[in-house]
C-alpha cells in the first residue's frame, strides 16, 4: 500500500494546498494531511477548526485521512508506515528549502522514506497561508484563495 503524508500547519487550508492534494490523491493508496502542532507558535485558527476544514473540503476524496501530530515529521512518518512525505512546490526558493529537509528526513528514516514534490498549478502558486491570514486580519476578500468551507 502506498502511503503518502501531506504535513502542514494548515493555517487555514488554501487552494494551493488543495490543488496538490487534488492531483497526490490518484498517486497514492492513502493520502494523510497530518497538521503538525508546534506549541511554540501562535495559530489563527485552533487545531479543531483546522481539522473541520481540511475534512470538509476533502470528503469527496476516499483516500484521503486528515490528522495532526506533534514533533518530527519523519517520526509520525514512519509511525503511519508512509513511504513518502508529499510537499508543494510554489517556486524555486520553496525547492531549496524543501530539498535540504527530504534530504533530513531520508536520512533520519535511514532511506525508507521518499519525499514527493508536486508544482503547484501557475494560477495558485502565489497563495500561503500566512497571505490568508494577512488578509483575513485586515478584513480583505480572503474567500478567493481558500476553498468554500473555510469561513471566518
Amino acid at each position: 500500500m502506498k502511503i503518502a503524508v501531506f504535513p502542514g500547519s494548515f493555517d487555514p487550508i488554501t487552494l494551493g494546498h488543495f490543488d496538490i492534494i487534488e492531483r497526490a490523491v490518484p498517486l497514492f493508496d492513502k493520502l494523510i494531511i497530518a497538521i503538525g502542532q508546534n506549541s511554540q507558535k501562535k495559530y489563527m485558527f485552533p487545531l479543531e477548526k483546522r481539522i473541520e476544514f481540511i475534512r470538509k473540503a476533502t470528503e469527496q476524496f476516499h483516500n484521503v485521512e486528515v490528522d495532526f501530530f506533534e514533533g518530527l515529521t519523519v517520526d509520525y512518518c514512519l509511525e503511519k508506515e508512509a513511504q513518502f512525505i508529499l510537499r508543494g512546490l510554489r517556486n524555486p526558493a520553496d525547492f531549496e528549502f524543501e530539498k535540504a529537509i527530504a534530504h533530513t528526513n531520508r536520512t533520519l528514516a535511514h532511506k525508507k522514506l521518499e519525499t514527493v514534490f508536486l508544482l503547484t498549478s501557475s494560477g495558485k502558486s502565489f497563495i500561503s497561508s500566512s497571505i490568508v491570514r494577512e488578509i483575513i486580519t485586515h478584513g480583505g476578500e480572503y474567500e478567493l484563495l481558500v476553498p468554500d468551507v473555510v469561513r471566518v
